[in-house]
């Protein structure tokens, strides 16, 4: 049996990261286990190949939440990367990190060291960012020595620019950075892009990291069971090579890390016999450690998108379809430029359900392109344009729980969408606000009819009708390892991310976030990783930024 100081299991984002951190140090090793194979895959590459990459079992998990009553029974997508960068290999590039108050409501709920001056440094450890207009930089907020190029998107067209002006003549203005000191506004994305190819977690950091001699990466490798002593995690068990492939075991003689994602590290917990007594028990799962909050708090974003048909401009439709592809091809190969360059969202709009409200709990997104029934992997036939919007930090909940205590098997995934009834008050306002923004001045030259859900679907009745009919993820799993403290019976982990009542057990990812940040959660998984190496090093945390009010 192979024995390494460290024994982490997933190679996505945070995986990606702390390995690297991990073996920043010659004196210990490391060991990471990914259920995936190698990123070769050419459209992990490729931005626009996100497009194959939603639907590709060799890279994807390909799991589906269950049926609920405000998806209109209707079972969604909930695609997570199998392959090395994990999900970072597969997502649609956003840079996005979220409000101050996200953190500080961590810290509030009894995280010491989490609110927004303690993490900030950590996220300007990750990046490395590179804007069109240097001097837009503000340094308190933003890091240029980081591993992770953040870029600005270079497309402009004349649908974007009409969608952009119409905000602001709605009052809603240009914002030049959104991870800087303001989130509100209106602009184009940051992304994980650089020379026309993604960045992902793995490209940043893991790669860099393999060639030293004190990391090993075994892909193909799933892990099957957390080995515990008592009430000690030593190691973990995997098959090679899938669901029939040998059964192996590596010891660790310091720390299990679980890095999974919010899907797949509560079902590694509890197949293993961590979780909720009377679940494990009813699954013929022996109980080593009960713990009730495992799988429990999963949140997601849940975003119906409003689709017209557009006159007088070229949307993406159209320019990828026959001869025209043929040339956005020829012009990727030459020049990384073109639509193979893009990522599925090109706007941003941060804003409020309601003047009354003390902070921004909305975010649209637009885009001069249309999908076939809302889903991002085949284009309608038409000239269309998209605009999504939701709620950024729901108060829905739902779980993660194991089907089987075969690991194999998908576990159930119910988020619950829209179950609250101020998450439905809230995505009500936010579909009102993107029917106003496509319906601006500025665009109406180029807005043809609305294609989706129709013009004549007006009342709150048709509209939340349009959500259960097309309504989907934005692909944003969190919460169902919560990190809390003792008091909160959900723990599952402590502030510096140990499994509750367990030595040598830590979960890092998404999956420990206490409440949604009002984001994308790439940004905050990188940066969790970055502070949790450094909890795991025993070194002191990097020094909090004091900011002005």
């Amino acid at each position: 049996m192979d024995s390494f100081d460290y024994v982490i299991v997933g190679a996505g984002s945070a995986g990606s990261v702390l390995a690297n951190r991990l073996s920043e140090d010659p004196n210990v090793s490391v060991c990471v286990l990914e259920a995936g194979p190698s990123d070769w895959h050419p459209f992990i590459h490729i931005p626009a190949g996100f497009m194959y990459t939603l639907v590709n079992p060799r890279v994807n998990w390909l799991y589906t939440s269950e049926p609920s009553e405000w998806t209109g029974g209707r079972r969604i997508a909930a695609p997570r990367g199998k392959t090395l960068g994990g999900s970072s290999s597969i997502n649609g590039h956003i840079y996005n990190r979220g409000q101050r108050l996200d953190f500080d409501g961590w810290a509030q709920r009894g995280n010491h060291g989490w609110g927004y001056a303690d993490v900030l440094p950590y996220f300007r450890r990750t990046e490395q960012r590179i804007a069109d207009v240097p001097d837009a930089i503000d340094e308190t907020f933003r890091g240029n020595e980081g591993k992770l190029p953040i870029t600005d998107l270079d497309w402009r067209d004349p649908l974007c620019e009409a969608f952009i002006e119409g905000a602001v003549q709605m009052g809603i203005p240009r914002n030049r950075d959104y991870n800087g000191t303001m989130q509100a506004g209106v602009s184009y994305v940051q992304r994980v892009i650089r020379n026309g190819r993604r960045v992902s977690a793995a490209r940043a950091f893991l790669y860099p990291a393999m060639k030293r001699p004190n990391l090993t990466v075994r892909t193909h490798a799933q892990a099957t069971e957390i080995v515990l002593e008592g009430k000690c995690a030593t190691g973990v068990r995997y098959r090679k090579g899938g669901r029939n492939g040998r059964q192996l075991e590596v010891r660790a003689i310091k720390e299990v890390i679980l890095c999974g994602g919010t899907v797949n590290s509560p079902q590694l917990l509890q197949v293993s016999g961590i979780g909720p007594a009377p679940l494990l028990l009813s699954l013929g799962i022996a109980v080593k450690h009960a713990l009730p909050g495992v799988g429990e708090n999963l949140r997601d974003h849940y975003a119906p998108r409003f689709v017209a048909r557009v006159k007088n401009a070229m949307s993406i439709n159209e320019r990828s379809h026959g001869l025209r592809l043929v040339g956005e091809v020829l012009k990727y190969v030459v020049s990384r430029k073109g639509i193979l360059a893009l990522n599925p969202t090109l706007i941003y709009v941060f804003w409020k359900s309601d003047e009354r409200v003390d902070n921004y709990d909305l975010q649209l997104t637009f885009t001069p392109a249309s999908y076939k029934e809302g889903v991002q992997s085949t284009l309608d036939d038409f000239p269309g344009m998209t605009i999504a919007s939701w709620q950024q930090r729901p108060d829905s909940t739902g779980y993660v729980r194991a089907r089987s205590a075969d690991p194999f098997e998908a576990p159930l995934i119910q988020p619950n969408y829209l179950a609250a009834e101020s998450d439905r008050r809230v995505l009500l306002a936010g579909m009102k606000l993107a029917r106003r923004l496509l319906g601006s001045q500025p665009l109406a030259k180029y807005y043809d009819r609305e294609e989706f859900p129709g013009a004549e679907k007006r009342s709150d009745d048709d509209l939340l009708t349009a959500a259960k009919q097309r309504g989907t993820t934005t692909f944003h799993l969190m919460g169902s390892c919560r990190m809390a403290p003792d008091s909160d019976p959900t723990a599952v982990v402590d502030d510096q991310l140990r499994v509750r009542g367990l030595e040598g057990l830590r979960v890092v990812d998404a999956s420990i976030m206490p409440t949604m940040p009002s984001a994308n959660l790439n940004a905050s998984v990188l940066m969790i990783a970055e502070k949790a190496a450094d909890m795991i090093r025993g070194r002191p945390a990097l020094e909090a930024v004091v900011l002005k009010d």
